[in-house]
């Protein structure tokens, strides 16, 4: 194990609640990933389109020896095996998972962007990112996730709808 990634889980279509738990277990069943942190999950107001469902929205911290690539990939797998079809920007989706940070990396390239970009303007991320580490520090903004929180002037609307238990996705060490 090597690595430390924040993963972003969000869903608006169907069971929301029980979409975004599926992916974190899928994304936990893979033998080199292991759980360090969860947040809450919270239900959000969409942004940008918002004529769609509003979403549930969550954060985990994972420790893996997938490189950044082979992480997206994983992720993407889990979200089409999860019901995801490609809509439009900002659109609706049954399940959405971002790479969020990955160490303190910073890639820029048309597949893949990390930090993710938005992060410091979005409740929906920072919020549960607070949760589980506000002292965090955006590699960029070289600020912690807590001061880019206070530093939102509006409130996206989002509440705070299921508290979960780590030890609900923990395996045992093999």
């Amino acid at each position: 194990m090597g690595h430390i990634a924040y993963i972003g889980i969000g869903s608006n279509l169907g069971d929301k609640l029980n979409q975004c738990e599926k992916a974190i277990s899928e994304i936990l069943k893979i033998d080199r990933h292991k759980l360090l942190s969860e947040s809450s999950l919270f239900k959000t107001q969409p942004i940008g389109y918002i004529s769609q469902d509003w979403f549930v929205n969550g954060v985990i911290k994972i420790e893996t020896d997938l490189e950044v690539h082979e992480l997206l990939r994983t992720l993407k797998t889990i979200e089409s095996r999860l019901g995801r079809t490609e809509t439009f920007r900002w659109g609706p989706r049954a399940i959405d998972l971002d790479i969020l940070f990955f160490d303190d990396i910073e890639i820029r390239t048309e597949e893949l962007q990390i930090p993710h970009p938005r992060i410091q303007d979005r409740q929906f991320v920072l919020i549960p990112l607070a949760e589980i580490d506000q002292n965090l520090i955006h590699p960029v903004l070289k600020k912690t996730v807590q001061e880019l929180l206070e530093n939102l002037k509006d409130d996206q609307g989002i509440e705070k709808i299921k508290s979960l238990p780590t030890s609900l996705y923990q395996r045992e060490e093999k």
